[in-house]
């Protein structure tokens, strides 16, 4: 019997996948070649449904005769491995990110004299367009909230992107870009004091309490799916951060983030230019130690900030508070710079590494500009969160449209700086 090889995510099937299936057992023994969570991560949002399930989903499709592991989007290694007289799969993929897997199958297939079976595309139907009817529909707090954690045994690098509203949100959520491997797109958000406080025109020193941090959360979790981060200032006396820590686990919310910073609130950013004290490394261990005692579920984390590079404590003060929050509890590590190399991060990184190789560290380089995600992952860096972009390339469009209007008395001049509103219509889900 000829042999038959088809690669599915199989993250949902549909009427497609099920045609293609039963064209393939026509043509002989059918081989389906399931993706990891990390080969379909290569190119596009983490699948909904974990492998192992999704597996067992297509091994229980009618006409499916063995089913395998495909550990790359590209067919290469299985195909050679198996030796199929056909490879089989839908005419949709000639075009895009496709179009470079489908060559390398072509050329594969000559070494042996096997046939590329393509079968007319489904028209309305994939798997893309049914993850976004979902992801209209939202996500449940439980959903959402072990994303990030999932993501973490998945991706090398997690990319955040700050937000400070329901809109900036929807760009977070729905926005990519499409590069030769695939589409990219921002993997969560971050929901900071500084631009939740700026955006409300007020500053970053706790005048906007957690009463109103979490109604702008709120505004947030309505319109995205995606995991999000919180950034809870130094999470208060021990005995309100229980609190806020019960608060946002219910929201499902996926992190907590709490800096070991003590007194009158102030941005990091200003370093030694303003008084700022740190906690003791004890004290500091044992709010997040009552802060996990709080959660309900083991899903929430919640990383410690360390603030001993930005007050010019040295590298040896940062790694001791990192092993000792560690111990604490903590989920996990951001360190904080507001040096405009990635030196000391780089440095900390190694040491902390020597330490732990498994907890999650996390760094935000809004200083530090020049370094590519690609050079934290092979550093050791789990998540990098881009935190005030949005809010800061936001201010400068607004003044610019603002300031043509004043000189020209009318809005045609600014008319080429602002989108259409029925793109902002459209933008605004209607349901």
């Amino acid at each position: 019997m000829k042999t038959v090889y088809m690669a599915i995510s199989a993250d949902f099937i549909h009427a497609g996948h099920l045609n293609i299936i039963k064209e393939g057992n026509k043509l002989g023994k059918l081989i389906v070649g399931v993706l990891t969570d990390q080969a379909i991560a290569e190119y596009k949002r983490i699948p909904m449904v974990p492998f192992e399930q999704r597996k067992e989903v297509v091994e229980n499709l009618k006409g499916v005769a063995e089913v395998v592991t495909q550990e790359s989007p590209d067919y290469t290694k299985n195909i050679e491995k198996i030796k199929p007289d056909y490879v089989i799969h839908g005419d949709d993929w000639r075009v895009g990110f496709g179009a470079k897997i489908r060559e390398n199958v072509l050329k594969t297939l000559q070494q042996w004299g096997g046939e590329l079976i393509e079968v007319p595309y489904t028209q309305g139907l994939s798997s893309t367009y049914i993850a976004n009817g979902l992801k209209q529909r939202g996500v449940t707090a439980d959903m959402r909230q072990r994303s990030l954690r999932r993501f973490l045994q998945i991706k090398p690098l997690i990319r955040i992107m700050e937000v400070h509203n329901g809109l900036s949100g929807l760009i977070v959520e729905n926005l990519k870009v499409e590069n030769e491997n695939g589409f990219l797109e921002f993997d969560g958000i971050w929901e900071s004091s500084l631009t939740d406080s700026v955006s409300k025109g007020k500053p970053d020193n706790a005048s906007v309490d957690m009463s109103s941090r979490i109604e702008t959360i709120e505004q947030i979790l309505e319109v995205t799916t995606k995991p999000i981060i919180v950034d809870a200032d130094n999470g208060g006396r021990i005995e309100h951060f229980k609190f806020t820590v019960r608060t946002l686990e219910r929201l499902g919310v996926s992190a907590i983030i709490i800096e070991d910073k003590v007194g009158e609130k102030r941005n990091s950013l200003y370093g030694t230019e303003v008084d700022q004290s740190q906690d003791s490394p004890q004290e500091f261990a044992e709010k997040i130690r009552a802060g996990k005692n709080a959660q309900i579920s083991s899903d929430l984390m919640i990383i410690a900030r360390i603030e001993s590079l930005i007050l010019e404590k040295g590298m040896e003060d940062a790694v001791m508070r990192a092993k000792v929050y560690v111990e604490g509890g903590a989920d996990g590590i951001m360190i904080h710079s507001r040096q405009e190399t990635p030196d000391e991060v780089l440095e900390f990184t190694r040491q902390f590494r020597e330490y732990s190789k498994d907890i999650p560290l996390v760094v935000v380089p809004t200083s530090y500009v020049s370094i590519t995600e690609k050079e934290l992952a092979r550093a050791g860096i789990n998540i990098v969160i881009y935190a005030n972009h949005l809010l800061r390339s936001a201010y400068p469009a607004m003044v610019v449209t603002a300031q043509k209007i004043l000189k020209y008395g009318r809005a045609y001049e600014a008319d080429d700086h602002c989108m259409p509103i029925k793109e902002i219509l459209n933008l605004i889900p209607a349901s």
